[in-house]
């Protein structure tokens, strides 16, 4: 390995390879990582982070007009999307230098550059060296799938956090949680919003319940929610975008929003050159191990196209490393992942919904909790929480905890803790209640 210029080469600058590079060069590997636009991945720079400070921004809409209920006189707020956007990119920038930062402080050399696969242990940088490594990793990410008839005017989720203004009119396109938490963001700051999804109910996967509760509390805000409807052609003109759905229904807006799901970033990364067998959507297939078909390439994150959620990206770079750098063989356990989808309302999720349960256990019991939280009481809100445990209900263990409502979020990580000890039923029926929260419905069930 002393022959070539580095043990490690990273490509991709996200959450998954800055993990695997700092751990690597932890563990002494001589360490490169390659990042062709801004170090962080999707995640900090147009993903998770910036999405949730739109989210925040959007949900003191509510604040404002709930205050009356509390004894408060609040003049008339206004919004300034520019004002928004200015800080929410000073906060980008500052957490993109952390992370630039915390490579080189751990030894890595930055490459700002594309880097494409010249070989097994070779790549290609876009200044035209060629360097060699040990070992490969491919970390490069997603990307937005793009409707084949994006028209003028269409954007992606790529582009929301850039737009001049916010558009007064908008329809957002798909029925995912990327979708549904821009919709629900993008209508708390204004926008007159039109969902529009193919299928019969938004958050395919995720537990009916909740799906159904979800969708009906947007309606309630006022999002207008399209279901089981294709666009079929867009026209622009001077007074905006003019979508025609497959029933004929005109629709009219500023801008459309295409959230139609995203697909592994391996275009012209120079992986089949190589050798390295890739699924039907691209994606780098690997195994428990994060290997590829090459031996000496590896794949971490939403390129593999496992679970794609930041966590896991992270989870599986520090696995890698741990294993091929540290000594200590490592796979990353894929189950009991909690995730949220940040709408307003919150949904947050853990572990099997009832249809999922259903499917793999004989006996399932199903403990459901549907109220009006304290704060609701004096506010402006008619927004109802909804709680829901699934049992095996042979053994009592706890498969899955979901919820719909303010905090979802911050309990589904904590109750991800509960099921990955095998909590039961008795765990929580044990479990003396906070009073009075929202939380204490998780140990009061019946």
């Amino acid at each position: 390995m002393a022959s070539q210029d580095y043990d490690l080469f990273v490509i991709g600058g996200g959450s998954g390879g800055v993990r695997a590079a700092r751990v690597a060069a932890g563990h002494g590997a001589r360490v490169a990582i390659a990042e062709e636009y801004r170090f962080g991945g999707t995640c900090v720079i147009r993903g998770c982070v910036p999405k949730k400070l739109l989210v925040y921004a959007s949900r003191f809409a509510d604040e404002f007009r709930d205050a009356a209920g509390f004894g408060w006189t609040v003049p008339e707020p206004t919004f300034d999307w520019p004002t928004l956007i200015v800080n929410k990119n000073r906060e980008i920038a500052r957490l993109e230098a952390i992370y630039a930062g915390n490579l080189e402080q751990a030894g890595v050399a930055l490459q700002r550059t594309r880097a494409v696969l010249e070989g097994p242990n070779t790549v290609r940088l876009g200044d035209g060296r060629v360097v060699s490594a040990g070992r490969i990793l491919v970390a490069t990410g997603g990307t937005p799938n793009r409707d084949a008839q994006l028209p003028p005017g269409g954007i992606t989720s790529n582009e929301v956090f850039e737009l001049d203004a916010l558009p007064r009119r908008v329809i957002v396109v798909g029925g995912g949680y990327i979708a549904l938490e821009f919709a629900s963001l993008l209508h708390g700051l204004g926008a007159a919003t039109t969902l529009v999804y193919r299928g019969e109910e938004i958050l395919r996967g995720f537990d009916l319940d909740l799906r159904r509760a979800l969708r009906a509390a947007l309606q309630a805000r006022g999002i207008d929610v399209v279901l089981n409807r294709l666009i079929r052609r867009v026209h622009s003109s001077a007074g905006g975008l003019h979508a025609e759905l497959d029933d004929g229904r005109r629709l009219d807006a500023e801008r459309i929003l295409f959230a139609v799901g995203r697909s592994p970033n391996t275009r012209g990364l120079g992986l089949e050159r190589v050798g390295v067998a890739l699924g039907a959507n691209g994606s780098v297939k690997v195994d428990a191990y994060s290997r590829s078909s090459v031996p000496s390439i590896f794949a971490v994150g939403d390129v593999t196209d496992r679970v794609n959620l930041t966590p896991v990206a992270i989870r599986e770079g520090q696995a890698f490393a741990d294993s091929e750098f540290g000594g200590r063989p490592t796979a990353v356990d894929h189950g009991l992942i909690p995730t949220a989808v940040f709408a307003t309302p919150e949904l947050g999720t853990v572990g099997l919904g009832e249809e999922a349960a259903r499917a793999h256990h004989a006996q399932v019991d199903v403990y459901r909790s549907e109220f009006r939280p304290l704060k609701a009481t004096l506010g402006a809100s008619t927004e109802r929480m909804l709680m829901k445990l699934v049992v095996d209900g042979a053994t009592q263990r706890v498969l899955g905890a979901h919820m719909l409502g303010e905090g979802a979020a911050e309990m589904a990580q904590l109750l991800a803790i509960a099921l990955r000890m095998n909590a039961t039923k008795a765990d929580f029926d044990a479990t003396m209640a906070l009073h009075p929260t929202a939380a204490e419905e998780w140990v009061t069930m019946r």
